[in-house]
């Protein structure tokens, strides 16, 4: 991942860690988990967890923390496919119960709906139907993999993106997990180009899942006979939106390269006083 280069072996990892317990804590945080940035490093780093808190949510953290590394493993791939996704989700769900009605590494047998309420409005959607499914994300596979391409540019990176990421929670392919999944795969076109992340802060989660909701009410959901992304303004719009997000992983890159520039000033003047 280009983000990472001129760096020394120490600055890199701490970087990567620090992205790692970053996206881990807001991608989980958005879901409900109760740890606390400064918790989520850790229980990252020490493998103890925190009293008083439940043990789902230290789980749920250090699920999604492997997942993420993971994706830093997929980004080397030439093509994503169906088994890495799932791969993802057992990772994500940690569920201790077995369901034949709710598979963990599968996508999900039957349909399901949620409520929306954007402004004055509220409407029941239903996701796309559990038997469409394997052909929907055979589209979807096509299209992350037609985004991930090494040499794109900041902006063609927030619409493929904001493309992929609600194309995917309109298809809700799973019983559970789609969003955590979802921040997670549609980052693969930022690392392959080069990029860090795009981390949604959990601190907007009112502004995102509003932003999806507008999509969703607007185009409803995915079938075989409709498009799987509408292009358009709400798109756009949920574009914007992650790009103010994006500024958060941006600085800790930036934040490294300083350090690292400051380092090697100090070792240059070190060895050469006169300089």
């Amino acid at each position: 991942m280009k983000f990472l280069d001129g760096l020394s072996e120490d600055i890199k990892k701490n970087l990567l860690e620090q992205l790692r317990v970053l996206w881990t804590h807001a991608s989980t945080a958005i879901e409900g988990n109760t740890l606390s940035l400064g918790e989520t490093a850790f229980v990252l780093s020490e493998g103890l967890t925190i009293r008083g808190k439940p043990l789902k949510d230290h789980r749920d953290i250090e699920g999604h923390a492997r997942a993420v590394d993971l994706v830093f493993a997929l980004v080397k791939k030439d093509e994503i496919t169906v088994e890495d996704v799932f791969e993802l989700h057992r990772l994500v769900i940690d569920e201790q119960i077995l369901d034949v009605y709710k598979p963990v590494g599968a996508w999900k047998k039957e349909n399901n709906a949620v409520n929306i309420a954007v402004g004055d409005q509220q409407r029941m959607l239903e996701f796309s139907n559990f038997w469409e499914i394997p052909q929907l994300m055979e589209r979807w596979l096509h299209l992350l993999n037609a985004e991930m391409q090494p040499h794109k540019e900041p902006e063609d990176l927030l619409k493929s993106y904001a493309r992929l990421h609600l194309s995917f929670v309109a298809i809700h392919p799973f019983w559970d997990g789609n969003g955590r999944i979802a921040r997670l795969l549609s980052n693969l076109p930022c690392l392959k180009a080069g990029y860090p992340p795009i981390i949604i802060e959990n601190e907007r989660r009112y502004d995102y899942l509003t932003a999806i909701g507008e999509y969703q009410l607007a185009h409803g959901t995915p079938s075989l006979n409709t498009e799987l992304i509408h292009e358009g303004d709400l798109v756009n719009r949920f574009s914007s939106f992650c790009e103010e997000c994006w500024q958060q992983s941006l600085s800790l890159v930036e934040q490294a390269h300083a350090l690292q520039q400051s380092r090697d000033y100090t070792i240059s003047q070190s060895r050469d006083p006169s300089l």
